[in-house]
This record gives C-alpha cells, sequence and structure tokens, in this order.
C-alpha cells in the first residue's frame, strides 16, 4: 500500500543505487491510461537507541513532459557543483579513503579460522555426551 491508501502500481522496469544509510529506487511505473513515469525514493535508514531501526522515505514522480527540463536542470546543478567543488566529497563523517563498494560483484570468499574449527567442535555434541 502506498502513501495515499491505494495498491501501489505494478512496477516496468527498476534499478536500485545503494550510497551507504541511503538507498535510491529508480521505477517505471504505468499510468491508468498506460503512459509511463519514474518514480525516483530516496530511502534512508534510521537506528534507534535500543538498536532498532525505521526508515524514512521520499518520493519523486516525473512524467515525460518534464524529463528534458529536469534532465537539463540536473546536469547543470551536477556540473556547478563539481565545478565548483571538485570530485572529492568533504565532509566531517566521509573518510577521505573511503572506496564505494561494488554492490554487482562477489565478496571475497576467506577461509575458516582455527577458532571458527574450535566452535564447531565445542557445539558438536552428542547424545552420548549427556
Amino acid at each position: 500500500m502506498s502513501d495515499n491508501g491505494m495498491m501501489d502500481k505494478e512496477e516496468i522496469y527498476s534499478k536500485v543505487l545503494r550510497a551507504g544509510r541511503r538507498t535510491y529506487f529508480f521505477d517505471v511505473r504505468a499510468t491508468k491510461a498506460g503512459d509511463y513515469y519514474l518514480t525516483i525514493t530516496e530511502s534512508k535508514k534510521f537506528t534507534n537507541d535500543d538498536g532498532s531501526f525505521h526508515y524514512k522515505k521520499h518520493k519523486i514522480y516525473l512524467y515525460k513532459e518534464d524529463f528534458s527540463e529536469f534532465n537539463e536542470i540536473l546536469r547543470e546543478m551536477t556540473d556547478y557543483i563539481i565545478s565548483e567543488k571538485g570530485d572529492e566529497v568533504i565532509s566531517e563523517r566521509h573518510q577521505k579513503d573511503y572506496k564505494k563498494e561494488d554492490y554487482g560483484s562477489k565478496q571475497e570468499v576467506t577461509e575458516p579460522s582455527e577458532s571458527n574449527d574450535s566452535a564447531d567442535k565445542f557445539t558438536d555434541i552428542s547424545f552420548e555426551d549427556i
């Protein structure tokens, strides 16, 4: 269910961009008339004091008649930021040597350590031991 109480429309085509605590969802959906539009959703994870977490979402609906001007302004604004401040992220929280993870690549598999082996042996009991 969406915020307005209607069933969410079927997604035609989707892409996801994970960026730290934020995730961006780009979804092509269909209008009642059968035309397509784009929704861009930012979902940001927040952790409560008790360790539980919740997400805050912000959504933009973008229709075909606005694509050209939206793209022009987005390009102009991103170009301005890069030309004024460069590519390096300036932040109190951001690490200078930060490398963005490639979520599409395979994770490196490490060999189990001896501590894992001893833990396996410790928990490997039979009823005869009891």
